[in-house]
């Protein structure tokens, strides 16, 4: 009698075996297919929620950069060292590389590299950009203070000035007791004409203001004879006599008529943005980077080939150690 093959009972099996290996081996890729964009997408919002900003959900200049690429930055001309023209005609200046730092981190947070939009301002339309949606940044010597806060926001502090005069060596004015009867000049736009208006009320001094539309026409009118004095934030006259190599023609004299803590500007009511530029300055402090963004700028030699040999002052240091121990707390 022929004893019954076994084959067919074990191919079967072995049948069975392999659709059922299979089948997992399809299930596995399967989940792996779906796993993969969801564990790129927990990678994403990780990296992207850093200031509790959702991937989705960027809003106001954050959103604007990511869909453009880009961030627009509100440059000055003449405003040395602080955001200024370099020979090659390239913004260039303290605050500039303070704002480039600020870029960087947004890149960050929108998860895209974003170039820069170069946008001219004065000092008379530098707000406006801001408010218009010109600019994003306005990186400049702008004075934060209540009046303008009420219609854009500021950056931590970044510089201490105040308002001073520039004057002709040996005109006999030592500070604003000596105005009387002279013709001192602004610029448009600048917290310096209403400190010395509010100089002159307050103490009865009888001068005559004009207004220059930026500070290398209230300059010129300084040289030319024009005017008696250019009044304006400190740091701003030692650029400008730098820049002209004019120490033996003019010089700055006076007490302070004002305190002007500058600001980086950007658009108020932009939670996410003030959450990030905060970040960015305290941070820029926290490394140093800002203690030697400040020498680069305002102790060493300018592009120019001069020298402002200006170091820090008491107050700006003491607010940088402030930002860098709230950081190194946290």
């Amino acid at each position: 009698m022929q004893v019954p093959s076994n084959k067919p009972a074990a191919t079967s099996a072995a049948a069975v075996a392999a659709a059922a290996a299979a089948s997992c081996t399809l299930a596995l890729l399967a989940a792996l297919v779906v796993a993969a964009p969801a564990q790129a997408q927990e990678e994403q919002s990780a990296r992207v929620t850093a200031l509790g900003v959702q991937p989705g959900a960027l809003t106001g200049t954050l959103a604007k950069a990511r869909k453009s690429g880009s961030v627009a930055i509100g440059y000055r001309s003449a405003s040395v060292p602080f955001s200024y023209l370099s020979p090659r005609g390239e913004p260039i200046g303290y605050s500039i590389d303070i704002c480039r730092a600020i870029v960087e981190r947004m890149s960050q947070e929108v998860d895209r590299e974003l170039t820069i939009q170069w946008v001219p301002v004065t000092s008379a339309t530098r707000l406006a950009a801001i408010i218009d949606g010109k600019a994003d940044l306005e990186c400049g010597s702008t004075t934060a203070n209540a009046e303008r806060e009420k219609t854009v926001a500021f950056s931590p502090t970044i510089f201490v000035s105040g308002t001073k005069l520039l004057v002709r060596k040996g005109s006999g004015i030592r500070g604003y007791r000596d105005l009387g009867g002279k013709t001192v000049v602004v610029t448009a736009g600048t917290t310096n004409d209403k400190a010395l208006r509010d100089v002159a009320k307050r103490f009865n001094v009888p001068l005559e203001i004009v207004v220059a539309k930026d500070h290398d026409e209230s300059y010129a009118m300084l040289e030319s004879g024009k005017v008696d004095a250019f009044a304006t934030d400190d740091v701003l006259l030692y650029g400008l006599v730098a820049t002209h190599n004019a120490r033996d023609q003019l010089e700055v004299v006076g007490d302070f008529l004002s305190y002007d803590p500058y600001g980086i500007v950007y658009r108020r009511g932009d939670a996410a943005m003030t959450r990030l530029v905060g970040a960015a300055v305290q941070d820029f402090a926290a490394s140093r980077e800002l203690e030697y963004t400040y020498n680069k700028w305002f102790t060493k030699q300018l592009p120019s080939g001069q020298r402002l040999n200006l170091p820090m002052s008491a107050q700006l240091t003491e607010m940088l150690r402030v930002m860098g121990s709230d950081i190194a707390r946290e």
